[in-house]
């Protein structure tokens, strides 16, 4: 872990700074806003209930739902991140703010109202330095909480720590989880400290911290001057996994020299991402049902870097001992899903909005096979999944299948986060099986030297036949027959700026970023 720490410190301390300049930012503009509003609430007290429900409503939005709602909107990086963070810090600062003023001592209210003060001298010279103390509370309150919620900013490529998190959580390393955790939490012990002290001090402080609060507001315009009228680069936006792991773009980029601007983003976010133009290439799956729906194009892979990635269930040995019978139940799909097909399913899912068990359903009933049992009670297989569109319906398969064609019960452990952490999963025994992909087995689980996978590559036949073998051997994993469709990787382009760019092969695309560097 220290080793780790040390020799990413680099990129740790970019990050924590990162992370300290978007929340800074958000809660200059939720400081400035939002104690205009809790005054204006305390002069119009018939609007304090509606607005402060309206602003309490952001405080129950999931804050991954609020930032990919950000996204068709204002795009990616740190614009939306910055106005989700703003909106989580409102109402500690509205609320603290109206309370604190409306809980002056109406006689000192009065008496300087006798005294002649005009309403704009009660506030500021009275309400305000008086109500001081609690609006600091809320501030205080709001900046803790987003320095915790601008983790989830690194899924929309706003940087920050969260990138290590969620990197971590996709390649099951916990030494990245931690490089990114702890800054996090010592980002929050530190400031909640500080703000405790300044909070204490608070009259004596009070000038010095609006002239910081000046300072902020002015960098702060500066910066987004600067974003605004900057040149825009071309982008391409990719999970954490993909980025990181051998198959993926650290391989991509040795075999096409591809140099390529990135953004680490959570899949589902990554197409809105493309689609809304926000970023320029995405990596995908040559049957992921958006290609269509959102008017992409698969880049021609002319120097054959992916390998085959047939899918097929992969099962734990002692759970195929004990119930031998799976492979003859997985058997009955064999063969039967085309690239087509799959594609259409993930479509029906994606765009369609139709759960994939009813999708998984109609499908097993089109090819003749049953679907009517669906048993209730202690399971005696667990089922698992990846956290994409394909693998939950293939998993929903699995499920009607050994219900159907056996006595078995079936339960479900769907939507984890990366490969690794399921196959440590079924290495544990948490999962009994779960889709997998045979070009993925080769490069992340088993990862044979660099002659044998150039000997396999090109064959789908030998890479399911290694990985098979392979697998038992180190693993004791049994694979059932490939499903039949090939889901390789890919890069995907908007058609239209493909055409424009005259962009149709990944050799294409790094000749045209050599030519605009």
């Amino acid at each position: 872990m220290l080793k780790f720490l040390i020799d990413n410190i680099d990129e740790i301390a970019e990050q924590t700074l990162e992370h300290l300049w978007i929340t800074s930012v958000a809660m200059v503009i939720a400081t400035f806003l939002g104690v205009l509003v809790g005054i204006t609430l305390t002069r119009a007290r018939k609007l304090s209930g509606p607005i402060l429900g309206i602003v309490g409503i952001f405080q129950t939005v999931p804050s991954l739902a609020l930032l990919g709602f950000m996204i068709p909107l204002f795009g990616i990086g740190v614009v939306p991140a910055i106005i989700a963070l703003f909106l989580y810090a409102l109402l500690p600062i509205v609320r603290n703010t109206y309370t604190g003023i409306n809980n002056v001592d109406p006689f000192i209210k009065e008496a300087a109202m006798g005294m002649g003060m005009s309403p704009l001298q009660l506030l500021t010279r009275v309400e305000l330095p008086l109500a001081t103390p609690v609006i600091f509370a809320g501030i205080r309150t709001a900046f803790i909480i987003n320095v915790g919620v601008a983790t989830l900013c690194a899924l929309i490529a706003a940087g920050g720590l969260g990138e290590f998190i969620f990197r971590g959580i996709s390649l099951n390393n916990v030494n990245m989880i931690i490089a990114g955790a702890i800054p996090a939490a010592l980002l929050a012990l530190f400031f909640d400290f500080v703000l405790g002290k300044i909070q204490q001090r608070i009259h004596r402080l009070i000038k010095p911290m609006l002239i910081g609060f000046g300072v902020l507001c002015l960098a702060t315009f500066f910066h987004f001057t600067i974003y605004y009228t900057g040149v825009n680069t071309f982008t391409g936006g990719f999970p954490s996994e993909f980025i990181h792991r051998e198959d993926g773009l650290q391989g991509l980029r040795k075999t096409y020299a591809l140099n390529l601007e990135t953004r680490e983003m959570e899949i589902g976010l990554m197409y809105q991402a493309i689609k809304e133009g926000k970023v320029d290439v995405v990596s995908g799956f040559s049957t992921d049902g958006r290609i269509n729906a959102f008017d992409l194009v698969i880049l021609n892979d002319d120097k054959h870097y992916f390998p085959p990635y047939y899918a097929a269930p992969i099962i734990r040995g002692p759970t195929l001992r004990k119930f031998p019978e799976l492979l003859d139940i997985f058997n009955k799909i064999g063969d039967k899903i085309s690239e087509q097909e799959m594609m259409q399913m993930n479509f029906q899912v994606d765009e369609n909005h139709i759960s994939p068990k009813r999708v998984a359903k109609k499908f097993l009933e089109s090819k003749g096979l049953q679907t009517s049992v669906e048993r209730t009670g202690s399971p005696d297989i667990i089922v698992g999944s990846k956290n994409f569109t394909e693998n939950y319906i293939l998993a929903e398969m699995f499920k009607f299948l050994i219900e159907n064609y056996s006595n078995l019960t079936v339960g479900m452990k769907l939507g984890f986060g990366g490969t690794k952490l399921n196959f440590d999963a079924l290495e544990n025994g948490d999962i009994d099986v779960y889709p997998e992909y045979t070009g993925t087995a080769l490069f992340l689980l088993l990862k044979p030297e660099r002659e044998v996978t150039d000997s396999l590559i090109t064959d789908k036949d030998k890479v399911f036949q290694y990985v098979q073998a392979m697998s038992q051997k180190q693993y004791d994993f049994f694979w059932g027959n490939p499903l039949g469709f090939n889901n390789t990787h890919a890069l995907l382009m908007r058609k239209d700026q493909a055409m424009e760019l005259s962009i149709q092969s990944i050799s294409d695309l790094s000749r045209y970023l050599e030519k605009v560097r």
